[in-house]
């Protein structure tokens, strides 16, 4: 296993978070983004200094390879104590384990931050993040059929849940 540090997100690590998101909005349906994104549109949801929804660099032996972040699930005050995880690897660093500390790590933030519950968002044709959340605890808790279309092809959407320890 390489050596793994989690840096909070500046400013600065938005290009690279752009290029690794460049990535699978062009050639996968990890994302439901079909155009390029602007580091203005990331940093719409990529938050950086929020005190409650942290957003981190994934480096491996100190070499930027993934990002990873909380956010607001909704936005009423009910669901305060829920949170959406994102984990997203640049090409060549996936299968590496370095995914399931990135969610291990994001669950500690979480606890830290009182949010008692995270949800995982993916397509339901992305079975490497379906497999890292399953291997995490995550539960399926919903499906969505059919609410997605990227490269012709109609998706599902499936969301995956488990609780850090807050009551």
């Amino acid at each position: 296993m390489k050596k793994l540090a989690f840096p909070e997100v500046k400013d600065s690590d938005f290009e690279f978070i752009k290029e690794v998101s460049e990535h699978y909005i062009l050639h996968s349906t990890a994302t439901f983004f079909t155009e390029p994104v602007t580091v203005e549109d990331l940093k719409e949801f990529i938050l950086t200094g929020h005190p409650k929804y942290k957003s981190y660099l994934i480096m491996a032996d100190g070499i930027p390879c993934g990002y990873c972040y909380l956010s607001q699930y909704k936005k009423r005050q009910a669901y305060d104590r829920t949170a959406e995880v994102t984990i997203y690897m640049k090409p060549g660093f996936t299968g590496l384990g370095i995914g399931t500390a990135a969610m291990q790590h994001m669950e500690q933030a979480a606890h830290q931050s009182g949010i008692s519950v995270l949800i995982g968002i993916i397509s339901g044709d992305n079975k490497g993040s379906i497999r890292l959340f399953e291997k995490c605890g995550y539960g399926q808790c919903a499906r969505f059929s059919q609410v997605g279309e990227k490269f012709g092809k109609i998706l599902d959407v499936v969301a995956y849940q488990k609780m850090t320890g807050i009551s």
